[in-house]
């Protein structure tokens, strides 16, 4: 039996090594049995797939295990990103969805994300109960293979009534999107020049490999975005990662904007400009300007464990304006309580068509005149320690006093998956003064983070961080 571990988004692993067909075919029948036990009707199930190895193959088995147990099935006949699963599960009222990707992982490994019937990502109580029914039944296979259908049009009505097009047609800003080979392919341009508004793409043809790059938005992985800017006449870039659910911004010099930032602005965008009412929820890791600036009566802001599911716990509670993570996967009420990376990119180049400015890097200066600017920083360390599963929570046994010689204001704890202290924030006096502290659940790996008020305090906190 392959061992099979649901982390924060769903089950990643190599392909062929532990993702394979008799173990994509264990997880079917266990989430099948799942199904059929809290469906309180006959239930429908869709289903979609990325560009990686097997996908497609793992997706159609993922249906024959589905309908060999009676259960209908909405099964994608093309690579999809995944925001178009999830509109999809809502939009066509699914008891839950299927998405065979692996995210930004490396392309050697595959994997598989639940979607409840509200779009966004299982709870956790969800994933453990499909857990406990791995291998408590045989598999039940149809021999046969589910029809497919086209779900990118409904998708794609949905965005045009959410979006601002006409805005974006009378600015006339060129914007380039690198799909890194991923499942959003020419997906932003074509939504684009449907609505006639240009944009070019890179890397939009589909590839196993991702072009040779890990298909994470991030600065490291974007030079081919930044160098393709630089030699370009753009108002800015976008990236999307290998499901399309995250987003990456770079200004039109080729330089990375950083997820903070694309953060503040979304949400002064959203506030000042559009006056989209509800709370703010940010993982744990994201900057304090947001409190700073927009905390209200009207308007909470929620600091929540790094995971965007437990920032989809609140958005399926109450009203929540905006949802969002320091990886780059980004909420909103009006569309979906579910990272998208497609959405977020055609509103941020809404948000600099209606503002007057003609390059991002001449809004970003505007903005941070009046918002102020992100001190920010994060560092990863190897920890190989048999004990570092005890490490923060004897940590957060020893009630630290201070950080940096700054005063501990108070001390929030964030919980595993297992229910063991795996993170803890420090927040600190002053205005945007924290440490983070976490440790991966998967990997060998202790993360801190850290905001202040300038940089050289930031470095001073991450040094201090692993000396607690």
């Amino acid at each position: 039996m392959s061992k099979i571990f649901f982390g924060t988004d769903g089950w990643r692993a190599r392909i062929d090594e532990e993702i394979h067909p008799e173990s994509v075919a264990a997880v079917a029948q266990a989430f099948a049995a799942y199904v059929l036990k809290e469906a309180a009707a006959k239930p429908k199930v869709a289903i979609g797939y990325d560009t990686r190895r097997r996908s497609r193959d793992f997706a159609e088995l993922f249906a024959r295990v589905l309908n060999g147990n009676g259960i209908d099935v909405i099964l994608s006949d093309r690579v999809v990103p995944t925001p178009v699963l999830s509109y999809t599960v809502v939009d066509r009222e699914c008891f839950a969805g299927v998405m065979i990707t692996a995210s930004h992982n490396p392309p050697c490994y595959n994997g598989i994300k639940f979607k409840a019937a509200y779009g966004g990502p299982f709870s956790l109580e969800q994933t453990r109960a499909v857990e406990a029914l791995l291998y408590a039944s045989e598999t039940v296979v149809s021999e046969s293979v589910p029809a497919s259908e086209d779900l990118l049009p409904p998708y794609v009505a949905h965005v045009e009534s959410r979006i601002d097009f006409s805005s974006i047609r009378y600015a006339g800003l060129r914007v380039l999107a690198d799909s890194m080979g991923g499942a959003g392919g020419t997906l932003i341009a074509d939504i684009l020049a449907k609505n006639g508004c240009t944009a070019d793409t890179i890397y939009g043809k589909p590839a196993e490999d991702f072009y040779g790059r890990l298909p994470e938005p991030v600065a490291s992985n974007l030079n081919p975005l930044g160098e393709a800017l630089h030699a370009g006449s753009y108002a800015l870039g976008v990236a999307t990662d290998g499901d399309a659910d995250r987003l990456g911004v770079c200004l039109e010099t080729g330089d990375f904007l950083s997820a903070q930032t694309t953060i503040l602005l979304l949400v002064d965008y959203l506030k000042r400009v559009r006056h989209e009412p509800g709370a703010i929820v940010h993982t744990s890791s994201v900057t304090g300007l947001l409190r700073k600036h927009f905390l209200s009566p009207d308007t909470p802001v929620y600091d929540v464990q790094v995971g965007f599911k437990y920032i989809t716990d609140i958005m399926v509670r109450e009203r929540v304006c905006f949802g969002g993570e320091e990886s780059g996967g980004f909420g909103y009420a009006m569309h979906l309580p579910e990272r998208d990376g497609i959405f977020s990119a055609l509103l941020f180049l809404e948000m600099l068509s209606v503002s007057g400015c003609r390059t991002l890097s001449a809004y970003v200066t505007e903005r941070e005149s009046r918002l102020g600017k992100v001190h920010y920083a994060r560092i990863d360390t190897h920890c190989d320690r048999p004990d570092r599963g005890n490490l923060l929570p004897r940590l957060h046994g020893k009630k630290v006093p201070s950080v940096a010689g700054f005063r501990v204001v108070s001390e929030q704890t964030f919980l595993s998956s297992r229910g063991i202290v795996n993170g803890i924030k420090y927040v600190l006096e002053g205005d945007c003064r924290w440490l983070l502290i976490r440790a991966s659940e998967t990997e060998p790996i202790l993360r801190y983070y850290a905001e202040g008020q300038d940089d050289e305090e930031v470095r001073s906190l991450l040094s201090a961080g692993p000396a607690l």
